[in-house]
């Protein structure tokens, strides 16, 4: 009998986190949840096959809690990290100089140091697992630089741009390194990325013709990134909308980020 695979979340306590683990243990994967939401975690285990997870206290900016939480998992997992999912993030919008300086450094050290991070501590265990995958949420916002997300699309670029780089540089070592790419997902990550307005992000993006994708999409799109040959996974119909006009006609996707912004005036 082959050995149970097994993938390590993080942020596994809500949201895209939660949705993968669901889906990867409903298809027998062995599932390691970290984040610092003990509570959020309890509640996603509750979801899972009995016996087919492990739960790990991590802040993903701490490179010494990263190695604690992988090396209890390459033990649980019976030695195995088939997919190391670096999914953690926070999102903050608005106008550039009216988000604070901690708010910055917060996305900057979450979003796009802590998957640094991430990359770090799993290498040694990705490199003894067969055909294994890093695995990196990224996000549209990493598709073009949109007005009110300045500093959340710069961290995905370089989410982005490090996906890229480490696929090249792994390689030789067997290890596929992949991103996903969704556009705006319901999650509660939905309710702080904006602001500027009193009314709901979901209802100013929806007028202004966004779609708000289930977040059982993204865990249907980590599965075909982990078993597919692109590095990056675009999620979502504006997702795709996005990439097409970033690649051929970038002065509408600039209009279009400018009815987005308009909507939150």
């Amino acid at each position: 009998m082959a050995a149970r695979k097994a993938i390590f979340v993080t942020g596994g306590a809500s949201g895209i986190g939660r949705a993968v683990a669901i889906h990867f243990a409903n298809k027998g994967w062995f599932v390691g949840l970290a984040d610092i939401n003990r509570k959020g975690m309890e509640e996603t285990v509750a979801q899972l096959p009995k016996g087919q997870s492990a739960l790990y206290d991590l802040d993903v900016r701490d490179g010494a809690q990263w190695k604690a939480a992988l090396e209890g998992f390459w033990k649980a997992s019976g030695g195995r990290l088939d997919v190391m999912f670096n999914n953690a993030g926070i999102g903050k919008g608005g106008p550039f100089e009216q988000v604070t300086p901690e708010d910055h450094d917060l996305m900057l050290d979450v979003n796009l140091k802590g998957v640094v991070r991430g990359a770090e501590a799993a290498y040694p265990y990705l490199a003894q697992t067969p055909g294994s995958c890093l695995l990196n949420t990224c996000s549209a916002a990493g598709l073009y630089g949109a007005g009110s997300l300045a500093v959340y699309a710069a961290t995905k670029f370089g989410v982005r741009g490090l996906t890229e780089a480490l696929d090249i540089e792994w390689a030789p070592q067997g290890i596929r390194v992949r991103s996903l790419m969704p556009s705006f997902i319901d999650t509660p990550i939905l309710d702080s990325i904006s602001s500027g307005s009193n009314r709901p992000p979901r209802e100013r993006l929806q007028e202004a013709g966004f779609e708000i994708s289930p977040v059982s999409l993204v865990a249907e799109a980590a599965w075909e990134a982990v078993e597919g040959k692109k590095v990056h996974t675009l999620v979502g119909k504006t997702a795709r909308q996005l990439a097409m006009l970033a690649r051929f006609a970038p002065s509408l996707i600039r209009n279009r980020s400018k009815r987005l912004q308009d909507a939150a005036d």
